[in-house]
């Protein structure tokens, strides 16, 4: 048994039969970030069976410490055991801060352990920050969407928070220069509350928002589904991906991957074109640094217009029809010049 471990940041590195949840490397290259303004030491925490290989690569981001959790009863994902495998560590190891990824298993896994371990937990984050006294400070979108809450839980330990994958860039691997610490596992077969029986996978459709240069988005305000057709035939126009806001998915306009925001993906777009949209900051929160935005819209009141470069007041059935045919007319022009 390890006595002690140098790192006071803890990042869940979520993986499933071998394959690493992208969210895990965005929160180490957030997590050394922040840590390195103190000095602080940052590690990772793997929980399966047959980890060699996903710990090599994980090392390779540039963590201090892998603290690996191997056993035959964690090769599924099972709350129970995961909480009672992390818990233990937690305890033993006493960890400043702890983030996990906000996918079903994050979601899963963090307010379980912030129950055991009986301390804070913000959820479904968009950004981190530290203070100088170790406090970390977890932005939030408030209620309706229209507010960012600042929100810590410094009089417990660890300080939990989960945050949305996308949300922070991918860190390029460099230098394996960590160590790798066993967490002694005691786990019985009783501790499996339930098992897999089959595994059945959806291929979604590949929206390719995360690495789209141009992203053209709906919302509510498109109107019907014949309508829709227009975002898509902008986006076309563009060789754009196109994305939406919850609405047009609930309604089916569109795919629930397509969901831009704190409930779906974050893209980072050179051009983003927002059609129809409010501007909750729930879908605003979605978008990271576009070096020009556009919105269209008929409410000249509307938040969006508040956040964009260029606003566009106007019916939307004139005005996108009309972008789009522009654009074609352009590309048109530009290759019949290009041809000669």
């Amino acid at each position: 048994m390890i006595d002690h471990v140098d790192s006071k940041v803890w990042v869940f590195v979520e993986q499933r039969h071998g394959h690493v949840a992208e969210v895990g490397l965005e929160l180490v290259g957030k997590a050394l970030e922040l840590a390195g303004l103190l000095e602080w030491k940052v590690a990772a925490v793997l929980v399966g069976h047959q980890l060699g290989e996903i710990t090599e690569r994980v090392l390779s981001y540039g963590v201090d410490e892998v603290l690996v959790a191997d056993d035959p009863l964690l090769a599924e994902y099972c709350n129970e055991p995961y909480v009672k495998a992390i818990e233990g560590a937690v305890r033993l190891w006493q960890p400043e801060a702890l983030l996990l990824g906000a996918t079903a298993m994050g979601t899963d896994l963090a307010p379980r352990l912030a129950a055991r371990l009986r301390t804070g937990l913000s959820a479904h984050c968009i950004d981190l920050k530290i203070t100088p006294d170790g406090q970390l400070l977890s932005a939030v979108p408030g209620w309706g969407g229209s507010v960012l809450a600042q929100i810590s839980c410094p009089r417990t330990k660890p300080q939990c928070a989960t945050v949305m994958p996308g949300v922070f860039a991918m860190p390029e691997p460099g230098d394996n220069r960590g160590r790798v610490i066993p967490i002694e596992v005691h786990l019985q077969p009783e501790d499996v509350t339930y098992r897999v029986v089959e595994v059945k996978r959806e291929e979604a459709p590949k929206s390719g928002l995360q690495t789209a240069e141009i992203v053209v988005a709906g919302g509510w305000g498109v109107g019907t589904k014949a309508d829709w057709g227009l975002v898509e035939d902008l986006a076309a126009a563009l060789n754009a991906a196109v994305g939406a806001t919850r609405p047009p998915v609930d309604e089916g306009w569109a795919h629930e991957k397509q969901m831009i925001g704190q409930s779906g993906i974050t893209v980072r777009p050179k051009l983003y074109i927002g059609v129809g949209i409010s501007g909750h900051m729930h879908h605003l929160v979605g978008i990271k640094k576009p070096e020009l935005m556009v919105a269209i819209n008929s409410d000249p009141n509307a938040a969006i217009f508040d956040h964009c470069d260029i606003g566009i007041v106007g019916d939307l059935k004139e005005v996108v029809p009309g972008l789009t045919r522009a654009i074609r007319e352009h590309s048109e022009a530009v290759s019949k010049k290009t041809e000669r």
